[in-house]
């Protein structure tokens, strides 16, 4: 689709930070917007997302449209930013969908289900697929616009203190994981608890809980998490490419003039793209590190995988027979899914298990 045709013709919200009403600005009016983001500024690689796109947009607009970016708990706490967005309390926000699953498991479309996309095959499916119509028709339910705004790549599948080998070692295990993939693990005997990024440490060095993930080696390196649990599981099957948004309130979208619109656009994308190299270009340094401080790598066992595997479609389906919106995106996400792993298994897979086997 003409995706430029589809930004002008959507609806979003928002009011100006001034508090004023919002109007339709002329080319080159000066417009002071705010940011509420999840994540701690401790975090570049996330926190710094939202300040790549905000330095962007005052780049673009020669100064003009300014964003000022606030870290979690500064305006609104990690997980109230979707209300502050629809609320029209801060015109635009950065996040990860699935935090709001307890409002419509929908939204985690927008970020990661389990056994989803990888990072390429999500891009491919918001911006040449049907992704982000899609997900724009549910957000407007929201009084939101959504653009991706980063991706983490595949995660890693957290930290535990004792090993996992297989299914009866996770029953009972208070585990902090965010999203949607605490429905599925929930299902195999885990106790899920959704914590922001800045209340891990403390929780699993209090022993508040037994395990916890959060995304990779470059920022599980920076929370610490491997002063109190060495064994690093991988992959996270729940996160095989979990990219995050930029929510704008619909009304503000709609009060900017077509050329802030574009730049609006135009600095996500880049900002997109950033994150996405940014923890390409980082995690394997940090693995090292990690490595040199006594963690012991784990893969998750094949039985772990394969019953997790199994409840997740089971769920999906429950879903689709009980929730229409998720079955309307479910339905074009499957099919689209599949083929994209048709295709991977000739090209991707095939070169990077070659690649992955000699000695560089």
């Amino acid at each position: 689709m003409d995706r430029r045709k589809f930004i002008a013709g959507t609806g979003l919200a928002g009011i100006l930070a001034t508090g004023t009403a919002p109007v339709v600005h002329a080319q080159g009016a000066t417009i002071r917007w705010r940011l509420a983001s999840s994540f701690p500024k401790s975090l570049e690689t996330l926190f710094g997302g939202s300040e790549i796109f905000a330095a962007k947009v005052k780049e673009l607009s020669s100064g003009k449209f300014t964003i000022s970016t606030h870290a979690a708990g500064e305006l609104v706490p990690a997980f109230g930013v979707l209300d502050a967005v629809q609320q029209e309390t801060v015109e635009c926000a950065h996040t990860a969908a699935y935090y709001f699953f307890g409002k419509d498991e929908t939204f985690a479309f927008d970020c990661a289900i389990p056994f989803g996309l990888n990072c390429r095959q999500q891009n491919a499916w918001m911006f040449d697929g049907n992704g982000l119509k899609l997900t724009r028709e549910f957000y407007a339910n929201y009084n939101v616009v959504n653009f991706p705004l980063g991706n983490s790549g595949a995660q890693m599948g957290g930290w535990l203190r004792k090993e996992v080998k297989g299914l009866e070692d996770l029953k009972g295990l208070k585990f902090r994981v965010g999203g949607f993939g605490g429905k599925i693990l929930e299902q195999l005997g885990v106790v899920p608890q959704n914590l922001p990024a800045g209340e891990i440490y403390q929780s699993l060095e209090k022993g508040t809980i037994d395990a916890a993930e959060w995304i990779g080696p470059y920022d599980d390196l920076k929370l610490g998490l491997y002063k109190v649990a060495k064994n690093y599981y991988y992959p996270a099957f729940w996160e095989g490419g979990a990219q995050l948004s930029l929510y704008v309130n619909s009304k503000a979208y709609q009060s900017l003039s077509n050329e802030y619109k574009a730049i609006l656009d135009t600095a996500a994308n880049y900002a997109h793209t950033q994150v996405m190299a940014r923890y390409d270009a980082r995690n394997p340094s940090a693995l090292r590190e990690l490595v040199a401080n006594g963690v012991r790598l784990h893969r998750l066992p094949k039985p772990v995988m394969d019953a997790a595997f199994k409840v997740s479609q089971e769920y999906y389906a429950e879903l689709s027979n009980k929730n229409p919106r998720w079955k309307k995106i479910y339905a074009d996400f499957s099919n689209f899914r599949r083929d994209q792993n048709l295709w991977f298994r000739f090209s991707e897979m095939s070169f990077d298990n070659f690649m992955q086997s000699q000695k560089l």
